[in-house]
């Protein structure tokens, strides 16, 4: 059974609302956040990126770097103005980008259920980046960005999501890459609490440190609070969650500096021992189990060898984990993805083009691009309790921060 709740939002007016919302904190660096939200005041990257504030080199994890983030998010509620709900709501939040189009429910989700895992994860999170949204929380008492959920669809929920849809949105705007952004607010929110109860599992798609860090939260206030009822706020984390059959995966692609003292010539030896390699391919994989590789100028497409050992298991047989396996540790010498600075990650929107890029222009040696992960591949996973690789998903589109803010 799926717990959801509504919650009474903190958002921006209508006409604001293009101006608030801003990327996902954690899918920008601090100078790519700083451009960004230079020439706008109520971008809420001021708010999960103060250190943008602040004087080049700060560390963003220092408390000037908290407070700035209070001070940002005080003035942002005074001058956007930001509004509170007269009432308990639950959202809907459509996405379109191209002709892709995902609709899912905005709600707080029991972070009970997380702790439980029957709110299902399939990633390990970081110790550090967890501190710094822990702290971020509980300074905010908010939570600004909301976790991206996921659910096996359900018909009924597929019809009431349709029948809200005929209201007027609350917002609805293109933001300056292209992806519309449409909210309304539910009208009779108990159907769809109820009709959650009906699903047996909800999934972590993305947002696990969001999810980790409102738990870290929750544990420190609840220490700290006196008459605990367990309906406290903070007991639920704010989510969005789309049925598992609108949503997209990009591949999450890879870039090596160097070929661990080989050559060129050296290296494609030592990947004929497991791979069938051919050189001319395309520069995206056309179907699981294959990659395509960017070498020295040229596009190889890599196939397992007929004669070369099957994986076995939901997470060995995934095409990030084989070339993990096969590649990037014994070849590459490269064990720990998550510490070693000589491999890089890009998502897939921005294509195979950045994977030559990176080649030609001398910051990498080699690159690989990956066949997506697929959802059931997410699902499978996760309800098996293990854990993928790290990076082996990209979702697209992303979720905006600031529209929906659930106080704690």
């Amino acid at each position: 059974m799926a717990v959801i709740r509504p919650f009474t939002a903190l958002r921006p007016p209508a006409d604001r609302a293009s101006e608030v919302a801003s990327v996902p904190y954690d899918v920008v660096n601090t100078d790519e956040a700083r451009a960004l939200a230079a020439n706008s005041p109520l971008s809420f990257l001021h708010v999960s990126r103060p250190e943008i504030d602040l004087p080049e080199g700060t560390d963003m994890h220092s408390d000037p770097v908290y407070r700035k983030a209070i001070e940002n998010f005080d003035r942002l509620i005074k001058d956007c103005p930001l509004v509170t709900e007269e009432s308990p709501s639950l959202y809907l939040y459509r996405l379109i980008m191209g002709d892709h189009e995902q609709i899912g429910v905005v709600a707080t989700c029991s972070v009970d259920e997380y702790d439980q895992d029957l709110i299902r994860k399939h990633e390990r999170t970081r110790r550090d980046k967890e501190d710094d949204r822990t702290h971020h929380m509980l300074v905010l008492r908010a939570q600004t960005g909301p976790v991206f959920l996921t659910y096996r669809s359900s018909r009924d929920i597929d019809t009431m999501v349709m029948e809200t849809m005929m209201a007027n949105a609350i917002f609805d705007f293109t933001a300056p890459d292209g992806i519309q952004h449409t909210v309304w607010r539910v009208p009779d929110p108990v159907r769809f609490v109820h009709a959650f109860r009906e699903i047996p599992f909800l999934y972590i798609a993305d947002g696990h440190h969001r999810a980790a860090s409102a738990a870290r939260a929750r544990a420190e206030l609840k220490e700290q609070s006196f008459g605990y009822t367990g309906d406290e706020e903070y007991n639920f984390f704010l989510a969005v969650i789309f049925p598992d059959d609108q949503v997209q995966i990009l591949p999450y692609n890879r870039a090596v500096r160097d070929l661990n003292g080989l050559s060129a010539s050296e290296f494609l030896v030592a990947l004929k021992n497991s791979f069938d390699v051919k050189e001319g391919g395309s520069d995206t994989p056309e179907l699981r189990g294959q990659w395509s590789m960017y070498l020295d100028g040229h596009w190889h497409t890599l196939t397992l060898r007929s004669d070369a050992p099957p994986p076995a298991g939901a997470v060995t047989s995934l095409d990030v984990s084989i070339l993990q396996d096969r590649i990037l540790d014994p070849i590459l010498g490269i064990k720990d993805v998550r510490a070693d600075k000589r491999i890089d990650f890009i998502g897939g929107v921005r294509g195979s083009r950045e994977l030559k890029r990176l080649v030609d222009e001398g910051m990498a040696a080699v690159a690989f691009a990956l066949y997506p992960t697929t959802m059931e591949d997410l699902l499978s996973v996760s309800d098996a309790g293990e854990i993928m690789p790290p990076k082996s998903t990209w979702f697209e589109p992303k979720l905006r921060d600031g529209l929906l803010i659930h106080p704690i």
